[in-house]
């Protein structure tokens, strides 16, 4: 079992789309391996972002979760429900399992030991991150376009900014600070 969730961890790392295609990898185990990589990735986040701003390890943890909901939601509706091809035909279960396996490139994030490896440590990650869900999208919603691929990831990450920044924005609006300081 051990070894089965590392080769699927190793996978993602590798851009290996096999890793999507082949049925085994999303068997009753997968949604619990797929939840324990956002976990990691979390705490790997938390573990890189403390050189810098003190955050809760357990928090990152927990908003990861809710992370990877809102990114596997955005793609299945995107995907699946507005812009679907022929051969489009896969479960919310599958999506979300995919976009976890997805972040392992996340938790290289873990190696991100000194202060000056953070800033390019997170980046890489992050673009890793992005094309290991342009390559799940395209292998699970069975999309024949990579450039379709890249669309809908681009378009659910492009929406999940815009509401990130609107909560922040909206909650900065509320903050005790005097203008005329």
């Amino acid at each position: 079992m051990i070894a089965e969730f590392l080769n699927i961890i190793f996978s993602s790392i590798k851009l290996d789309k096999n890793l999507y295609k082949n049925n085994k990898n999303f068997g009753e185990a997968a949604i619990y391996f797929a939840g324990l990589i956002m976990i990691f990735d979390g705490v790997a986040g938390a573990v890189a972002a403390n050189t810098f701003v003190k955050t809760s390890i357990g928090m990152s943890g927990l908003t990861q979760i809710l992370s990877w909901i809102v990114w596997a939601l955005f793609i299945y509706v995107i995907g699946v429900k507005i812009f679907p091809d022929k051969e489009t035909n896969v479960s919310f279960k599958k999506v979300l399992i995919g976009v976890g396996y997805a972040h392992a490139p996340g938790l290289i994030r873990f190696f991100a030991v000194t202060p000056e490896l953070v800033i390019p440590i997170i980046f890489l990650t992050q673009f890793w991150i992005f094309a290991s869900l342009i390559i799940a999208t395209k292998e699970i919603l069975n999309i024949k376009s990579n450039f379709k691929s890249f669309g809908i990831v681009l378009l659910s990450f492009l929406i999940i900014a815009i509401i990130s920044v609107s909560f922040v924005m909206s909650r900065m609006e509320a903050l005790p600070i005097s203008a005329y300081s």
